[in-house]
C-alpha cells in the first residue's frame, strides 16, 4: 500500500510542473498543422496529376 502512495504523490507532484498550452497557442498549433497538411496535400495532388499524364501519354 505504501508503493501506490508514493506513486500517486509523485504523479501528483509531477502534474504540477506541466505547462498546458494556452488557448492562442493551441490555435496557432492547430492553424499551422491545417496548412502543413493542406500544402502536402496540394503537393501530393499535383504529383499524382502530372505522373498519371505521363503515364496516359505512354499508354
Amino acid at each position: 500500500m505504501n508503493k501506490i502512495t508514493t506513486f500517486i504523490s509523485h504523479a501528483r507532484e509531477e502534474l504540477h510542473k506541466v505547462i498546458f498550452p494556452t488557448k492562442m497557442q493551441v490555435r496557432q498549433a492547430f492553424i499551422a498543422v491545417i496548412i502543413v497538411v493542406v500544402a502536402i496535400a496540394l503537393f501530393l495532388a499535383l504529383v499524382d496529376f502530372i505522373m498519371s499524364l505521363i503515364i496516359s501519354s505512354v499508354l
